[in-house]
């Protein structure tokens, strides 16, 4: 997980560059002063992929937003 990028997409580049695939990479605001699940707001120009079936700036796959909720939650207090 990057955070406190200018842009996601400036975040989504180091990912890759550190050997993460841009598949698995999700962009994402996170607001720490909210409790769970209001915290994750999944809205990110990143998302927008037809080739993986995301056609909005949102996540569209419950269980992908799922899974980046269990990762916040580990990684964020």
């Amino acid at each position: 997980m990057a955070v406190d990028g200018e842009l996601h997409a400036d975040e989504e580049a180091l990912l890759i560059e550190s050997g993460s695939r841009q598949k698995d990479l999700w962009g994402i605001n996170i607001y720490p002063d909210l409790e769970m699940p209001d915290r994750v707001e999944y809205d990110s120009v990143i998302n927008i992929r037809p080739s993986q079936g995301n056609t909005s700036r949102g996540i569209d796959d419950p269980k992908i937003r799922e899974k980046i909720l269990k990762i916040v939650e580990g990684l964020v207090k």
